[in-house]
């Protein structure tokens, strides 16, 4: 591992996105073996670089000095969501297949969503939701409809 593996940036900024997971070992696998990712720290935390960014992933724990109130622990109801992983990928029908045939479990096939042409989502192994969708539709003009409320 050199230093240019590692999620810090010289200049300006860096988004990376931190899970808190169950096992390490696992979700380490999941985003490395299943999703491609490479493994840039195995442990304290995991890093994984995936495509032009890194997830960054440690076990849960409470509250440290620099969040005094904040307990960190995986998801604990998979049909309660506040945020999820958004990949966008080129052919998402190859993406569904080759993740398909390494274990990845999606809740649907891709299904054509105007803005996104076609999206779909699975889940990490902690429960975490992540869509992937191939974005056309956003490339040839066509945007999602307004939620309802806000013509």
């Amino acid at each position: 591992m050199s230093r240019d593996d590692l999620p810090y940036p010289e200049t300006g900024l860096l988004l990376t996105h931190f899970l808190t997971v169950a096992d390490v070992a696992r979700s380490r696998a999941f985003y490395a073996d299943v999703l491609g990712g490479e493994v840039v720290l195995a442990e304290n935390p995991c890093i994984v670089k995936l495509a032009n960014g890194c997830i960054i992933m440690n076990p849960g724990g409470g509250p440290t000095p620099d969040k005094p109130d904040v307990t960190l622990r995986p998801p604990t109801d998979p049909n309660t969501v506040s945020s999820f992983l958004n990949i966008r990928v080129a052919d998402i029908a190859e993406c569904h297949r080759q993740w398909s045939a390494k274990g990845a479990e999606f809740l649907t096939p891709p299904l054509d969503r105007k803005a996104e042409l076609l999206r779909c989502y699975l889940r990490d192994p902690d429960g975490y939701l992540i869509e992937v969708g191939q974005a056309t539709g956003m490339q040839q003009g066509v945007f999602a409809d307004p939620p309802a409320g806000n013509d």
